[in-house]
């Protein structure tokens, strides 16, 4: 009974100790990675709205189409047709926050990949949030001077740069 109770004693001893060096090692590489911490947007006055009566779209939902928040009464089926993926699509134009932060402006640029929201200061950018649309994947790049966000589904591809290397930051789309 007595040889049985020590082989439990030192299994338990020896499972925490792998448990408690596995944490640690866990720890110390999840502590050097380059994720930021999610940052809130500044509210402005309760119940306000921006965009005159229209609420700031979801991050978790993809905004309307421009041709179905014009026409409040078409009907679904009756959608106008997406174009072709070897068409070159136009590029979106930001959709600015009222109210700028402490550091910059919160500009929202939404792409048929998903929306990526920036900071843009005087002398830099920061990432607020990247979110793909349904059925896309997203990747980030991010270095001293520019940011990438990539949005892609099967062979499409949607990126969002903001550089900053040659002066204020400015934000470009493309679609390939």
């Amino acid at each position: 009974m007595l040889r049985g109770l020590i082989h439990v004693l030192a299994w338990s001893l020896a499972t925490g100790a792998a448990v408690t060096l596995s944490w640690w090692g866990v720890h110390t590489v999840m502590a050097g990675t380059a994720y930021d911490p999610p940052r809130a947007l500044p509210i402005t006055a309760p119940g306000a709205t921006t965009q005159g009566s229209k609420p700031l779209a979801s991050s978790t939902s993809k905004p309307p189409s421009p041709s179905a928040s014009a026409s409040h009464t078409a009907s679904p089926a009756r959608r106008t047709p997406a174009p072709s993926p070897k068409a070159p699509k136009p590029p979106t134009s930001p959709v600015a926050s009222p109210s700028p932060t402490a550091s910059g402006q919160i500009k929202a640029y939404d792409t048929d990949g998903g929306r990526a929201v920036f900071d843009l200061g005087k002398a830099d950018a920061t990432l607020v949030s990247a979110t793909p649309g349904t059925g896309w994947s997203m990747q980030v790049w991010k270095t001293q001077t520019w940011i990438r966000v990539e949005f892609a589904k099967d062979t499409d591809r949607v990126s969002v740069f903001c550089n900053w290397h040659d002066g204020p930051p400015h934000v470009e789309v493309g679609t390939y």
